[in-house]
């Protein structure tokens, strides 16, 4: 097989949560200009036209669909409903967040909830459902869970945030060992400053964009696709002997510090 057939998606069915924008659409458009077909969800079937005009636009089958991965019944059957429509599930992209900024000394018990019900819950059973139906279908697959710099230090404001990424760390090494024998392999990306609607509030302060930038050894922010390269390759047979790893995508920043 030539090196670059290794990175080939075509004939692929993935499902990326929280597709609407940001990273998230970002990463369903690269597995669709790889060949996959592609499953979207966000919380509001409105937000995802963009998205499905571009996978359309390159070519691949698109299915949007309702989640909020808070709700795990529903999510469940979200997932179900995409591995139908697509006709299976290889690739599962764990990528719906949410952040609130606050003060550790302020959060609530709502805020808390919110957070860490969404980012690390959800991720689990979203994966749980999509591991339930490769199993199912006896082929195997590959899950990749959003990780940030945040699962590895810490961020003053984003405590719920970053103890729910310290946990996809946790859970991407604990599924990994658990579901090999099934042929799935569960790995992360841990995305470094990339500007997007949930951090936007960061960036409108000059002073942290220079005091961010003189730590980021390549001299720039991220770009979204930054991303595709990681995506692809954890999504592929590329990475067929790779499993319960993280890789940052960072500039990097985790390298220098």
């Amino acid at each position: 097989m030539s090196p670059l057939a290794l990175f080939n998606l075509e004939g692929r069915k993935a499902l990326v949560t929280g597709a609407s924008r940001g990273i998230g659409r970002a990463v369903a458009e690269a597995l669709a200009g790889a060949g996959a077909d592609v499953a979207v969800t966000a919380r509001d079937a409105t937000a995802l036209k963009e998205t499905i005009a571009s996978i359309e636009g390159l070519g691949r089958r698109a299915v949007p669909l309702v989640q909020d991965v808070r709700d795990v019944n529903a999510s469940r059957s979200t997932v179900e409903t995409a591995a139908a429509a697509l006709g299976g599930l290889d690739i599962l992209v764990n990528n719906a967040g949410y952040e609130e900024v606050t003060p550790s000394l302020a959060v609530e018990e709502d805020v808390w909830d919110r957070v860490v019900d969404t980012n690390l819950k959800g991720a689990f059973f979203v994966a749980q459902a999509a591991a339930r139906q490769m199993q199912a279908a006896g082929r195997g697959g590959a899950i990749i869970n959003l990780a940030s710099l945040t699962s590895y230090v810490g961020v003053p404001t984003a405590v719920p945030y970053g103890s729910s990424k310290a946990g996809i760390l946790g859970m991407t090494m604990a599924l990994a060992t658990e579901w090999a024998g099934l042929g799935i392999r569960v790995n992360a990306v841990a995305p470094g400053y990339f500007r997007t609607a949930m951090t936007d509030i960061f960036y409108r302060d000059d002073a942290w964009q220079a005091s961010m930038l003189g730590k980021i050894p390549l001299g720039r922010f991220g770009a979204l696709g930054d991303l595709a390269g990681a995506i692809i390759f954890l999504a592929s047979d590329a990475s067929a002997y790779i499993t319960g790893q993280c890789i940052p995508v960072d500039g990097g920043y985790l390298a220098s510090i």
